[in-house]
């Protein structure tokens, strides 16, 4: 297939970039500085500001897929507002590329731990990581009001950490999932696989899901 990939250099992203090379895959990177990504058989590199959606609209079009893992860094001072701005760009972008296809990464915060109770919302939530995972939220919100695209959304487990590809994980819906009392953990590399599975064979169209071991 040929993906366009957002935030291909990032934690997540560059675990994602690795497993779509790896599966064949042709993919297109969107950067606004494209020096940041090493030649590689297999990707394109075109230069584009997410948080512009024109210039999302033109990078992305005559794509398969869009995959975004879009995030302006937890050094960003606005961080909520900046993250909000990308996710909306993204989405406008894809919406007048033509494309149909867009998965969103996105974080835990917004599983829920408890009926009504989303995770974000805990006393025990980290604060430097709260505003990150609020827009993130209020981007599930915004893009399960989407009719037109074909969405997925994905939240990480809880615990998102480096370690081994194994490719085996569970795959749940809209609350945390555990291992015993604690919240379950995953690779990242394990976090792309279940990205690329998504995109290769559709089995949450329209809905979010989560995954962890």
């Amino acid at each position: 297939m040929n993906i366009a990939l957002i935030g291909g250099t990032g934690f997540v992203g560059s675990a994602l970039l690795e497993e779509l090379l790896q599966r064949g895959h042709q993919v297109t990177a969107l950067a606004r500085n494209p020096a940041k990504y090493a030649s590689r058989t297999g990707l394109k590199v075109v230069t584009a500001d997410v948080l512009d959606a024109g210039q999302v609209a033109h990078a992305v079009e005559g794509h398969d897929a869009v995959v975004s893992a879009y995030n302006p860094g937890w050094a960003e001072p606005q961080l909520h507002d900046v993250f909000l701005q990308g996710s909306r760009a993204i989405t406008e972008g894809v919406k007048r590329s033509g494309v149909k296809r867009l998965l969103m990464v996105g974080g835990a915060g917004s599983l829920f731990v408890a009926p009504g109770l989303q995770l974000v919302d805990t006393p025990e939530f980290p604060a430097e990581w709260k505003q990150g995972a609020l827009a993130a939220r209020e981007a599930l919100n915004l893009i399960r009001q989407e009719s037109t695209l074909d969405w997925s959304f994905v939240s990480p487990a809880v615990m998102l950490a480096p370690g081994a590809r194994t490719g085996q994980f569970r795959v749940g819906g809209d609350e945390v999932l555990m291992d015993g009392g604690q919240p379950a953990g995953i690779s990242v590399a394990d976090l792309a696989v279940a990205i690329v599975n998504e995109i290769e064979t559709p089995r949450h169209l329209k809905k979010r899901f989560t995954v962890a071991y």
